[in-house]
């Protein structure tokens, strides 16, 4: 849904991330809780991504690896690359699932003012949270605010091409910052799956759009078609 004006509009990615269907429905499943991951250096998870429609679709392998971990940070190294991709930054978390410099729609850089609850661990079925999260957006070099709800649903089994996980599933609702005056900000539905046997994310599906402003015709320009698949997990050692 997009929130225009105080009122709640149905756009074309939040009917389409409500027909996703690939790793199946969201369940009431009991109430298992997935708790904080412990990670260790060397942690390492690749993934196949693609992203895009019809002949502009651009596919690369996703790398995200934990190169450091001190008191305060654990730091985690993104690398994207594809015949048209090809980009490498870092993250840096003060705690599993709590983001301070990372990303949250693409492969940006964001600074958050206030931690970003990416994970807000225990992951219990039905649990939810909602935040509004001041940046700094590196890559635009630009500030604003983000808002940002994610609803937990229930655990199911998922297979990827690293194999088959137990997995619980998460819907994300986010709206950005990047609003002009001829468009209103990105709305972008989410669904996640994360699994405690891989410490991360197993599965992925990401739609995003924006509505431009003006006329009784405004348009809906889809941005974001996007689909990650584990293929590997490494973990490191002690």
């Amino acid at each position: 849904m997009t929130f225009l004006s105080g009122v709640f509009l149905p756009t074309v990615a939040a009917i389409a991330i409500a027909a996703l269907s690939a790793c199946g429905t969201m369940g009431t499943g009991g109430d298992t809780a997935a708790d904080a991951p412990t990670y260790l250096v060397g942690d390492r998870w690749i993934y196949d991504a693609h992203d895009g429609f019809f002949r502009t679709v651009a596919h690369w392998e996703e790398t995200h690896e934990v190169i450091a971990i001190s008191p305060e940070t654990i730091t985690v190294r993104i690398t994207q690359k594809g015949p048209t991709v090809d980009g490498v930054r870092t993250e840096q978390w003060a705690a599993p699932g709590i983001v301070r410099v990372g990303a949250v729609f693409d492969n940006e850089t964001r600074r958050f003012a206030t931690p970003l609850q990416r994970y807000h661990f225990p992951l219990v079925p039905g649990k939810t949270w909602n935040q509004r999260v001041v940046q700094f957006d590196e890559t635009v070099q630009k500030a604003g605010e983000i808002n940002r709800y994610v609803r937990i649903g229930g655990w199911e089994k998922v297979t990827t091409p690293a194999g088959t996980f137990d997995a619980i599933q998460m819907r994300i609702s986010m709206w950005l910052d990047d609003e002009t005056f001829w468009r209103y900000p990105t709305s972008c539905n989410y669904m996640l799956l994360y699994s405690p046997a891989v410490r991360g994310m197993v599965h992925e599906e990401r739609e995003a759009e924006y509505l431009e402003k003006g006329g009784f015709d405004r348009a809906s320009l889809r941005s974001q078609h996007a689909v990650l698949d584990l293929t590997s997990f490494t973990p490191g050692k002690p």
